[in-house]
């Protein structure tokens, strides 16, 4: 369905706005104006007059033209006498953040929400959930301290409101450029696939993350992601994958789930990219959007010490990574910077305390990236030492090593070790070589685990995006989720 009146609204009604902040609730008023939204907003509420010199209005009834997006912030009490408003003055979209529905058991109440809404032809986001954000329009959820210039090319949806939040603030530590986020809840009317499918077809959308409980209709869900999956990547976390974990799905948005190893064999199955845990899927959706995507599962690796290389090996090998040893003329190369002493030029290379000067890193990227056998590239920085022996290269050093990664086609995947945590300076130094990376294109990690676990989980959407053999019908795995939903809703 055509989503551009949310994501694009003319008009914006604020249901509950007020001008104190806090209280419970987000202040979607003044967080929308704050961002930057050049449509008309108009702030509902029968307790105040105005709000900062603008007039606040009764009602959806006393608004002067048709509303394109309300957003709801009122108790559970009047949720349907709002819903009723919205459908008699044609609403086309009505967010509810407020919560107490089927979460505590109150179905009745979304059932009879959803009746009045369609009288109307209002559709409704959530509700138990804390909405959209769109970049380009300056529709917003969350205002990060430092908000995000550009569209961006980052989607998320969000079942979770709290996890919407975190993704959106860790998307912005990590540099990653927010398009649009849905924060969806209890999804009693527009459901994740509605969203999915419009993400779909949204050409500024280089890759869809999401954090999902339960899936309402299976059957259309793997057809919109067989859809998605064939254009980009999609990163799924799935939450309620254990009994327990169930039970707070049910308490938290009312989900009912299935069993997970049903539904990671069909998440295998449409090529969707599964993460273990939220930090895997913020570190999945950096590599996915990298300027330069890995395409091969044969890396090389260079760093300063001989511990860390063979941990680094063992880890690529059991994702089914390999590290070919490097042709003659590249070990050639790189040895010319370096002395035959405790160093190793044959991949994983070892430059010893060479490894800590970043022109030497820098030269060794390039002589590694003109080897043929070699995919990716993975320079491993020890910031601890770095900050210690080679302080002088901190500003100039991370320079070399992106002009390194622009001469080259194959993607740079830096990693920056974190073993010092409690040392300011070393964070300062992280925070600043970070963003440098970052902004130059490249996917930066702070562990080898981290790093290995994000490109094979992009070289495995790759093998699948390459096969062209996606599903087109439900197999007998897909009936057995469809049957595994129907017991856990017994």
């Amino acid at each position: 369905m055509d989503l551009t009146r949310l994501f694009f609204p003319r008009t914006i009604a604020v249901i509950g706005a007020s001008p104190h902040l806090g209280g419970g609730k987000l202040p979607y008023y003044q967080v929308i104006q704050l961002a930057g939204y050049q449509g008309r907003l108009y702030p509902v509420n029968p307790k105040y007059q105005d709000i900062n010199g603008a007039k606040v209005y009764a009602s959806l009834d006393d608004i002067p033209e048709p509303i394109d997006l309300a957003i709801a912030s009122v108790p559970a009490k009047l949720a349907l006498e709002t819903v009723e408003s919205a459908a008699r003055n044609k609403v086309a979209f009505l967010h509810f953040f407020t919560s107490g529905f089927s979460e505590v058991g109150n179905r009745k109440l979304e059932e009879d929400m959803l009746e009045a809404a369609r009288k109307g032809g209002t559709r409704i986001v959530g509700p138990n959930c804390i909405g959209i954000h769109c970049t380009e329009s300056g529709v917003t959820c969350d205002l990060p301290k430092s908000p995000m210039k550009g569209i961006g090319n980052v989607a998320f949806l969000g079942q979770s409101g709290g996890m919407t939040h975190n993704f959106m603030r860790m998307a912005h530590s990590r540099y990653l450029e927010l398009n649009k986020v849905v924060s969806y809840g209890n999804q009693i009317d527009l459901k994740v696939e509605d969203y999915l499918d419009y993400f779909a077809d949204d050409d500024t959308i280089k890759a869809v993350a999401a954090y999902i409980e339960d899936i309402k209709d299976v059957r259309r869900f793997l057809k919109v992601l067989e859809k998605t999956t064939a254009i980009k990547p999609v990163i799924i976390l799935k939450g309620g994958t254990t009994e327990q974990g169930a039970r707070a799905a049910a308490s938290h948005t009312g989900a009912m789930a299935a069993r997970h190893d049903l539904w990671s064999s069909v998440m295998r199955q449409y090529g969707c990219i599964e993460a273990h845990n939220f930090e895997h899927m913020v570190d999945l959706t950096m590599m996915a959007v990298a300027q330069k995507v890995p395409c091969g599962n044969r890396l090389g690796f260079l760093g300063a010490g001989g511990g860390t290389s063979v941990l680094f090996t063992d880890f690529a090998s059991h994702h089914g990574l390999v590290l070919p040893e490097l042709g003659s003329i590249a070990q050639e190369k790189i040895g010319r910077k370096i002395s035959n002493v405790n160093t190793s030029t044959a991949n994983p290379v070892d430059l010893g305390f060479y490894g800590f000067d970043f022109h030497i890193m820098a030269h060794t990227i390039q002589a590694m990236a003109e080897d043929d056998n070699i995919d990716v590239i993975i320079p491993y920085f020890s910031l601890d030492f770095i900050t210690s022996f080679q302080s002088d290269q901190v500003e100039s050093g991370p320079h070399a090593i992106v002009e390194a990664f622009q001469t080259t086609d194959k993607p740079v995947v830096p990693i920056l070790s974190r073993f010092t945590e409690n040392i300011l300076e070393i964070e300062k130094v992280r925070i600043r070589i970070t963003e440098l990376f970052r902004k130059a294109g490249l996917a930066v990690f702070n562990t080898p685990q981290d790093a290995i676990a994000s490109i094979s989980g992009i070289l495995r959407w790759k093998r699948y995006h390459s096969s062209l053999n996606a599903p087109s019908n439900p197999s007998a795995i897909d009936v057995r989720i469809l049957e595994a939903e129907r017991e856990c809703k017994r």
